[in-house]
């Protein structure tokens, strides 16, 4: 008797559909419990701090102006971005609240520039000048020096016995691709605006090393950064610059137990170690008993409930947080957002003072422009005030330009006054290597302008044109906003990078000091003496990334943290998704799990 053969058809779309429905209801009914256990933990989800409660800060991320959580489903955990905002916010309600005793703050592949860094570390002075201690563990497998810079400023400083320090002072390296778009016959034409010779983000295309005056810029810059650097340092850990610059030039630290010797560490420690410093800092029998609350959630739960407060108490001050490359829509700093947040404190009648926070390295010239026009139009209506974040530069400065005072730290990259544009000709690239060969027919010379064909001199120069009028009026604007001749921009632009503290010197930077000095100058200036801050974008707080985050917290309890027990069946659920997660390919695995209780 012949076996009759079942076709894969009928085995395949039946067993897909199925599935399909399957994972239909599954999702349909994940979203129901977590719904529901989102409801009940939102009823129970008020911070309540207990005595002797330390803040815990864990800096393992990027620090950004606005704060962000996504879930990241690779990992199945929360992927959060700190906003320096509620950084500082958090840190302040703390000094101010009398159950918390201190901070514990550990640092592992911290992510933010240095002006982030020293406002940081400012914040955590601060906090010690309030009569509560500090205390930090760098607890990477190698330790940089922006962590370090960061840790150095709390009174107590200790490091994993194990860890790599590599304390070797500041370099810059940079890779130029001329030779290579040789060999690939593509040809880069390049557009700076007239004298712009120190627009060097263009040199790695045309050129095979650094400029005169671009290893000019990156020096003094560097070297104004390093002087910084150390000078914070030296002044925290009781030691000199010059001993500083000793161990860098000798490479006298690679080893956490040579910091020690050198006393840039306290001592060398294991985690339990410090914790039970801690715990007995405190007061407490031991770290069983010690209250650790993680700071971003505190942070966050703070600066949520300030700004819901503020929003519905008449705002006095607004803070416009704006970072990332200038574009017209999509990602970073964007001129359809910003210019629709200056149209709106523009026009309310309880905001007295606007602070405009810029952290960004330029971008579109047109998107720039838009925002220059609605800082100017609200300058002219009630103060902006700028406060500069790591990078204020090209684009960044351009709308920073008409605000009426503007405040930098000493270590915020800015200036770079210029303007550049980039044409690539692939042309020949396209003939030699593929053989790809291009016809064309126009009704006029220039009708068909594309990357596949060079242009001529004559289309060059009025590219040149162009770019020379959006650089002249990159120096009007300059010289408008801060009552100069273009003559006197010219001098200090032409596409230069400045810190903060030699802006200020030449006169592109008020005051050096961070986001909080400049809304306190902004209240002051406006005759506030009662500052309720608004921030904007406004914040927004995120039920699934706070639940999400709550569990990660419990999962990796190492004191008693002081938060809201979940069930331990959730938990479980929890890491069995994490489990599956990492499951591939074919599987020789038990079928189920078994509990025994």
């Amino acid at each position: 008797m012949q076996e009759k053969k079942i076709s894969f058809g009928k085995i395949f779309w039946p067993s897909l559909c199925a599935a399909i429905i399957v994972a239909i209801i599954g999702i349909l009914i994940w979203v129901a419990i977590i719904g529901g256990l989102i409801s009940s933990f939102d009823k129970e989800s008020g911070l309540s701090i207990k005595d002797r409660t330390v803040l815990h800060i864990t800096l393992n991320g990027k620090i950004g102006e606005k704060g962000s959580s996504s879930f990241n489903p690779s990992t199945f955990k929360m992927d959060n971005t700190l906003s320096l905002a509620s950084i500082l916010h958090g840190l302040k309600e703390g000094m101010e609240d009398d159950k918390i005793k201190g901070l514990f703050i550990e640092l592992s592949d911290v992510s933010c520039g240095f002006a982030t860094a020293t406002e940081l570390r400012n914040a955590i002075n601060a906090f010690e000048e309030s009569g509560k201690f500090a205390v930090a563990y760098n607890s990477g497998e190698v330790i940089n020096q922006l962590e370090y810079y960061i840790a150095s400023a709390a009174n107590q400083n200790y490091g994993f016995p194990g860890s790599s320090f590599g304390f070797l002072g500041l370099g810059a390296e940079l890779s130029f691709f001329k030779n290579t778009f040789d060999k690939l016959d593509v040809e880069v034409q390049i557009i700076r605006g007239s004298d712009n010779d120190f627009k060097s983000a263009v040199e790695p295309f045309f050129r095979e090393k650094m400029s005169d005056s671009s290893r000019i810029q990156i020096d003094r810059y560097m070297t104004s950064l390093w002087l910084d650097y150390r000078t914070a340092i030296a002044k925290d850990r009781e030691t000199t610059i010059e001993e500083l610059d000793l161990i860098a030039n000798n490479v006298l630290i690679q080893r956490v137990t040579d910091a020690v010797k050198y006393k840039l560490i306290d001592k060398a420690m294991y985690r339990d170690e410090v914790v039970a410093l801690i715990a007995k800092k405190t007061g407490v029998k031991g770290d069983n008993e010690l209250n650790l609350q993680p700071f971003g959630k505190y942070a966050k739960k703070r600066f949520y409930q300030n700004q819901v407060l503020t929003k519905a108490n008449n705002p006095n001050v607004a803070v416009i947080l704006a970072e990332g490359g200038v574009s017209k829509s999509g990602d970073g700093l964007t001129s359809d957002e910003i210019c629709k947040i200056f149209k709106e404190v523009r026009e309310d009648e309880s905001i007295k003072t606007v602070v405009f926070r810029i952290n960004s390295p330029g971008g579109s010239a047109l998107a720039s422009d838009e925002i220059w026009r609605e800082v100017k139009l609200t300058n002219e209506k009630k103060k902006v005030i700028v406060s500069m974040g790591d990078v204020a530069a090209s684009g960044g400065y351009y709308v920073a330009a008409p605000a009426s005072m503007i405040f930098a730290e000493a270590t915020t990259i800015t200036g770079s006054i210029g303007v550049f544009g980039m044409i690539p000709y692939t042309g020949k690239m396209l003939e030699n290597k593929l053989g790809v060969t291009f016809d064309r027919v126009s009704t006029n010379d220039h009708s068909v302008m594309t990357t596949n064909r060079k242009l001529t001199e004559e289309e060059l120069k009025l590219i040149q044109v162009g770019v020379d009028d959006i650089y002249d009026r990159f120096k009007t604007i300059v010289a408008e906003g801060r009552g100069m001749t273009k003559e006197q921009v010219n001098v200090i632009a032409r596409g230069r990078v400045w810190t903060g503290r030699d802006a200020k010197k030449i006169g592109l930077v008020d005051e050096l000091g961070g986001l909080n000095d400049a809304i306190n100058f902004a209240a002051k200036k406006a005759s506030i003496k009662n500052k309720k801050v608004l921030y904007y974008p406004n914040v927004k707080e995120d039920k699934l990334a706070e639940f999400i985050e709550q569990i990660e917290e419990q999962e990796n309890l190492g004191a008693n943290v002081s938060s809201i027990k979940l069930p331990t069946s959730l938990i479980e659920y929890y890491n069995q998704l994490k489990r599956l997660e990492c499951i591939q390919g074919i599987q020789m695995r038990l079928p189920y799990e078994i509990n025994i209780k």
